[in-house]
């Protein structure tokens, strides 16, 4: 009887482990910029499964092609009723020469994304 229900436990806890999370990995759907006085505005579209507090899409980024970090959006709270959502960044200061940048996103589960999103800017 004792093998049994250890059996049973394990089984149980292996099931649970290979099941994915609801939320799955943040997409960037859009994104756009443009300048004003020098600096850069990004507004960036994101569709994520946000199930609540425990997973959410958490942040976005503009990345030069050094893979620098040139700005990045925090996103503060879970949007479960509001997808895909956008928000925007502004004051992004982009070195001369650049002519495009790349976005990525990050979930407060899977971490970074795998999608980068290309962004010119004319």
């Amino acid at each position: 009887m004792i093998h049994l229900l250890k059996a049973g436990v394990f089984a149980i806890s292996l099931v649970v482990s290979v099941v994915p999370a609801a939320g799955g990995e943040v997409e960037i759907v859009d994104a756009k910029a443009s300048s004003s006085g020098g600096t850069w505005r990004f507004s960036v579209t994101l569709k994520h499964g946000d199930t609540g507090w425990d997973h959410y899409a958490d942040l976005w980024q503009v990345i030069g092609p050094e893979g620098q970090v040139l700005g990045e959006r925090i996103l503060l709270h879970p949007h479960v009723e509001e997808q895909p959502f956008t928000r925007a960044l502004s004051g992004v200061a982009i070195p001369d020469g650049i002519s495009e940048v790349k976005i990525r996103a990050r979930d407060s589960v899977h971490g970074f994304s795998d999608q980068e999103y290309t962004v010119r800017l004319d």
